[in-house]
């Protein structure tokens, strides 16, 4: 008798903890995942235009500083900076949009069935 409620005991404990499930196959949902190619813009490397706003806003000053002189000279070298800076950035902007191209890239996601 003793050894059948040793065997007895664990069978309760296996059928209380993995035997009293009420899940159905239509309660499961299965996914799948889904991938599809797509067109991406490449991004520019100086995607600030540091290297266009500098190099503007010096050429500006330099051609600013040859304009007027006294305080003159300082607004026009001041003015010319700011106005290359503008330029070259926009003359950046340009060339890296024209250069860009596209590339292909594989983009996957999951969805519910």
């Amino acid at each position: 008798m003793r050894s059948f409620h040793r065997l007895l005991l664990p069978a309760l404990v296996a059928a209380a903890l993995f035997g009293g499930s009420t899940t159905t196959q239509a309660q499961e949902r299965s996914r799948h995942q889904v991938c599809e190619d797509v067109r991406v813009a490449n991004t520019a490397k100086d995607q600030h235009q540091i290297a266009g706003t500098a190099i503007g806003a010096v050429a500006g000053g330099l051609l600013g500083h040859q304009v007027g002189g006294g305080k003159g000279k300082t607004l026009a070298t001041i003015g010319g900076a700011v106005a290359g800076g503008y330029a070259g950035k926009k003359v950046q902007e340009h060339h890296q949009e024209k250069d860009a191209g596209t590339h292909i890239e594989r983009r996957c996601h999951w969805v519910d069935d």
